[in-house]
């Protein structure tokens, strides 16, 4: 298909520019516990958006693991328009706080679409991701940093190469601090080029995720953290999704986590 043989392309074409940020690799392949069952989203709008994010995975996971659906306990605590430093980690991670009787197994922490735009902001990124890294691990958790994706048009701030510095942003966090990343990020960029008609965006604001990008979200979720294929899944926003985008996602998802992942 057009948009399998698109995705064999190399990416080396994203990191060329006039700031010069150093190709990065991740360098955590997978989590400790590829099973985990209680999982905290951190985050803002881009993931409370579409009826928000961490229920699309919890459906995901439930239909994989009916027998245990009982025990999930998948929590989203999202601030609008938040970067990483804006958040009561500390509170959060007490799980009983939020109503959750055990530890958080997986924290997902999504910093603010602007963290990356800037020498400074990126400084301000790391630092937080460092201390909340370090948090979660005190906790007996996990840490993944979930890679935002660019901003497309009509966004005042479009800039074609964004996807340059989110990667790298999030990728030596990572690396820094040994978390891993899921690379939603780059997903969106494999989308777009496969199929440009498609709508993962907000048409109103280049900004926010469209049904399509949470659900596109979701998939590189479940691949990166479960080591599975989302194509897997039957689960489709109970019909909401059409058997050919649900298809086009899935494997958009497996093929840009397995590239990002094997090496």
């Amino acid at each position: 298909m057009k948009y399998i043989a698109t995705l064999i392309l190399s990416f080396n074409f994203f990191f060329v520019h006039a700031e010069s940020l150093e190709f990065l690799e991740a360098e955590v392949l997978s989590l400790k516990n590829s099973s985990p069952e209680r999982i905290l989203f951190v985050g803002n709008s881009y993931l409370y958006y579409n009826d928000s994010l961490h229920n699309h995975l919890r459906r995901m996971a439930e239909e994989q693991n009916p027998e245990r659906k009982e025990f999930f306990g998948y929590k989203s605590a999202t601030i609008g328009g938040s970067r990483l430093a804006h958040h009561n980690l500390d509170h959060l991670l007490d799980s009983k706080n939020i109503g959750i009787n055990k530890p958080f197994q997986l924290v997902i922490l999504q910093g603010g679409s602007a963290e990356v735009l800037d020498k400074a902001a990126r400084k301000s990124f790391n630092l937080n991701a460092k201390k909340m890294i370090a948090k979660i691990k005190d906790s007996g958790g996990e840490a993944l940093l979930y890679m935002t994706h660019p901003y497309v048009p009509p966004h005042k701030l479009y800039d074609p190469r964004m996807i340059e510095k989110i990667r790298y942003t999030y990728i030596k966090a990572a690396n820094d601090y040994d978390a891993l990343v899921a690379p939603i990020g780059i997903a969106y960029i494999n989308a777009y080029k496969a199929r440009p008609d498609i709508q993962l965006h907000k048409s109103y604001d280049g900004s926010h995720p469209d049904i399509l990008g949470t659900y596109l979200s979701a998939c590189v979720l479940y691949t990166t953290i479960f080591k599975k294929p989302s194509s897997e899944v039957q689960y489709n926003y109970f019909g909401e999704i059409s058997n050919e985008d649900q298809k086009f996602l899935q494997d958009i998802a497996d093929m840009t986590v397995k590239d990002f992942f094997d090496r």
